[in-house]
């Protein structure tokens, strides 16, 4: 048998280790009755799927089931190998993080329609911010002194993440077949552009100087929301939702580059 210490992070997770129960219980389970049995949305599932992939197989019907190695895992679990401090829901190493990352936040668009109207709310206060700040906004990035009206401005703003949601959407697709959940991608995307939604405020509030190093922090903070958003919305594993949205950013400062934005 492998060795059981490299199991420890995955076992850590409460919803995986259902997963592992409920597989070693029916041996096999379609994506749907698996949701169903874990109560969670689909991008939810989809992500921890994704973590367990190595330990899974799935047959002519598309049904999940434990290969060798799963059933290795499995017996870890069931034997009662896992350390005590694993028995908790989450472990003192997910702390820092799941707030980094808003885990708990994104966790409730499993919801979307009733968390939609907060993450909407986010995406007007970002718009209404750039337009009295007289920011250019360029997705990840404002420019100074716009010569664009208030309308434009907060148009431009909501079109910019529109679009980042339809590309992120379509390389999905492209790199990693996920289809489908757009509802909770949209809410969780809307709800990512926190940190640049509250740039604007800050830029009325502070020296240019200060508040050009807080873009930076606040840039850095979004993309790994972005990934958080692609992990609950698409089910992407958190490495692989990195590509997305470094991918992202790179297109967007390419495109800025191409149109002489920045000198």
């Amino acid at each position: 048998m492998e060795d059981e210490s490299q199991y420890y992070a995955l076992l850590k997770d409460p919803t995986r280790r259902k997963i592992l129960e409920i597989l070693g219980a029916q041996e096999k389970i379609g994506f749907k009755e698996l949701r169903e049995a874990l109560g969670l949305g689909t991008g939810t599932v989809y992500y921890h799927l994704d973590m367990l992939s190595a330990f899974l197989d799935q047959d002519k019907q598309r049904k999940y089931r434990l290969n060798d190695r799963g059933r290795s895992l499995h017996a870890v679990l069931k034997e009662g190998n896992v350390p005590p401090a694993l028995a908790i829901g989450q472990t003192a190493s997910h702390g820092l993080g799941k707030w980094v990352f808003l885990s708990p936040v994104f966790a409730k668009t499993a919801k979307p329609a009733v968390f939609l109207p907060v993450s909407l709310l986010v995406l007007l206060v970002g718009a209404l911010g750039t337009a009295l700040g007289k920011l250019d906004p360029a997705l990840f990035f404002y420019f100074q002194y716009s010569s664009y009206g208030f309308t434009s401005l907060v148009t431009l703003y909501v079109s910019n993440w529109i679009g980042l949601f339809l590309f992120v959407e379509l390389l999905a697709y492209a790199l990693y077949r996920r289809v489908g959940n757009d509802l909770q991608l949209f809410t969780s995307l809307s709800f990512a552009t926190f940190p640049i939604a509250a740039f604007p405020y800050i830029y009325l509030a502070t020296p240019d100087t200060v508040s050009q190093y807080v873009l930076i922090a606040l840039q850095v903070w979004s993309l790994l929301l972005v990934s958080s958003a692609l992990c609950f919305g698409k089910g992407i594993r958190l490495d692989k939702a990195f590509i997305l949205s470094l991918t992202a950013i790179y297109v967007n400062i390419a495109v800025l580059f191409v149109l002489g934005r920045f000198t």
